[in-house]
């Protein structure tokens, strides 16, 4: 079978991540994704290097690795949206297009009529998701929001980190990848495809307006209802978890290990392991939220433990008694690791510069329907005079006028 979202068509008029992210995800299950794109320079993530692609002979191309992160499935098509020809092509598309995905400035589109109330007019089936930092609404609305901004404003950076110390050390971190933007992207995906299914019984499209701090203040989850419910507010435990002990990375004698130990039989068995069965007897430690009370002594105790023996060592013996571990992999590590092999999460795809191109996998397995890797990351404008000439009927001299006032 095909994509389910086969026969669906995108207009994607976002660019770095958060709608990108969105975008890719409607392609992979089977939407055709036209990405619109400024001419010559494209979408900025094109130049957000090194790395770069490199082509079959070792060169350098011109688009970065990170663009091809999220534009996997879909066609380029450059338009200079600030000149009228622009504008109009940009009408014409969204007048048969299902989606259309934006992250521009509050307003910024409204200047060339090509806002949701311009495009409803032409097409009220037309699902329209703005992507913003702060929302269409509120009084930071103007503003511009970016993903580090909002991982220190919506709260994520004041739990992320080791706790500061008497001399200073410690302090807020920000994560790895750009959580707020991927969790953004992941909404806007899942509220377009709430919208089709509304669509079938109203005939008609809605504007989604998703603001990247509503987003991160959602996904503060269990940390928001802490504070919500029990009255305190969080803080930086590092890799502690606030609501369950022992479930943090501890040294050994060697290097690092996760334990998440869950509930108290696993802790009964995390102590018979460790030789210190006593331990699940002691009345400050006998229950999950005496271990919590008492997570001070408690790791203490366990750290000093575990840096009697090597990593590996530990992770065998708390796997042979169930217990839920783990390592800290490097990025290579994770890529080779037999579990991430044998779910197939990296993948190839073609691209006519350097051949197979390494890609991660979507991690969605239908039963029946398909995730499509056949198209890779476009490069800029590829798709330009196939989809005005096929879709909209352009002739092939109103193209080169086009393209000669660099319209295209």
């Amino acid at each position: 079978m095909s994509g389910p979202l086969a026969g669906y068509k995108v207009l994607d008029m976002s660019r770095i991540l958060a709608g990108p992210w969105a975008g890719q995800l409607l392609a992979d299950m089977g939407a055709e994704v036209i990405k619109i794109e400024k001419p010559v320079v494209g979408d900025d993530t094109r130049h957000w290097g090194p790395p770069y692609l490199k082509d079959t002979a070792g060169n350098s191309t011109e688009d970065a690795a990170y663009y091809f992160c999220a534009n996997r499935g879909k066609k380029s098509v450059t338009v200079d949206i600030t000149q009228t020809e622009g504008q109009a092509i940009i009408r014409q598309l969204a007048a048969q297009t299902d989606v259309l995905i934006e992250n521009y400035k509050v307003g910024g589109l409204k200047k060339y009529n090509l806002d949701y109330e311009s495009l409803s007019a032409i097409n009220p089936r037309l699902v329209y998701c703005s992507i913003t930092g702060f929302g269409q609404t509120g009084p930071y609305a103007d503003r511009p929001g970016y993903d580090f901004l909002i991982q220190g404003m919506g709260g994520l950076m004041s739990i992320t980190g080791e706790a500061t110390d008497n001399n200073g050390n410690g302090g807020p971190v920000r994560t790895g990848v750009a959580v707020t933007d991927l969790f953004s992207g992941m909404y806007a995906a899942n509220a377009i495809q709430g919208a089709l299914l509304e669509r079938h019984s109203s005939d008609l499209g809605q504007h989604i307006d998703i603001a990247l701090l509503d987003v991160q203040a959602a996904v503060l989850a269990n940390q928001a209802t802490n504070y919500l419910i029990g009255g305190e507010v969080p803080g930086r435990i590092g890799n502690s978890h606030p609501n369950i002990v022992p479930y943090q990375a501890f040294a050994t004698r060697d290097g690092h290990l996760i334990l998440a130990v869950g509930n108290d039989a696993q802790f009964q068995r995390f102590c018979d392991v460790i030789g210190e069965p006593q331990l699940a007897l002691d009345s400050r430690y006998v229950s999950n939220r005496m271990r919590v009370e008492n997570r001070e002594t408690l790791c203490r105790k366990i750290s000093e433990l575990l840096k009697t023996h090597n990593t590996r060592d530990w992770l065998q013996r708390f796997e042979d008694n169930h217990i839920p571990c783990g390592p800290i992999n490097s990025i290579d590590q994770v890529f080779d690791h037999p579990q991430i092999v044998a779910r197939k999460m990296q993948i190839s795809i073609i691209d006519e510069r350097a051949g197979e191109v390494a890609g991660v996998a979507n991690p969605i397995n239908y039963s029946r329907s398909m995730i499509d890797y056949a198209v890779p990351p476009p490069q800029l404008g590829s798709s330009t005079e196939s989809i005005l000439g096929e879709y909209l009927e352009y002739s092939a001299l109103e193209i080169s006028e086009l393209r000669n006032k660099s319209i295209i």
